[in-house]
């Protein structure tokens, strides 16, 4: 016995009542449709570590205090970066890749 190979699929077999598929998956549509509060029960609670709740203590003073940039001085930096007077010194940028180094060594 020999099969032609041609590279297509055989057909694929279809169920017997298709009708019945589609009534089921619009029943499952139909439960998805339902908000989520809904299907959470009502005792459900969540309580924070006081590691997240120190974190979220910290992220509110965050929020709340000045950024700390010192906007005088990036300002005097980009005036020096658009008129090409701004000098970069490649020795303190060296020097300070030394300390951070050997700080991380530690």
């Amino acid at each position: 016995m020999t099969h032609k190979i041609d590279g297509a699929l055989p057909p694929l077999a279809r169920p017997a009542d298709a009708a019945a598929g589609t009534a089921a998956r619009a029943r499952a549509g139909a439960e998805r449709e339902q908000p989520v509060a809904a299907a959470s029960a009502a005792g459900d609670q969540m309580r924070l570590t006081g590691d997240a709740a120190g974190l979220q203590a910290l992220e509110r003073e965050l929020g709340a205090a000045p950024a700390g940039i010192d906007v005088a001085k990036v300002n005097g930096i980009r005036a020096a970066l658009a008129d090409g007077s701004y000098r970069v010194d490649p020795q303190a940028i060296a020097e300070r890749m030394l300390a951070l180094e050997t700080d991380l060594a530690r």
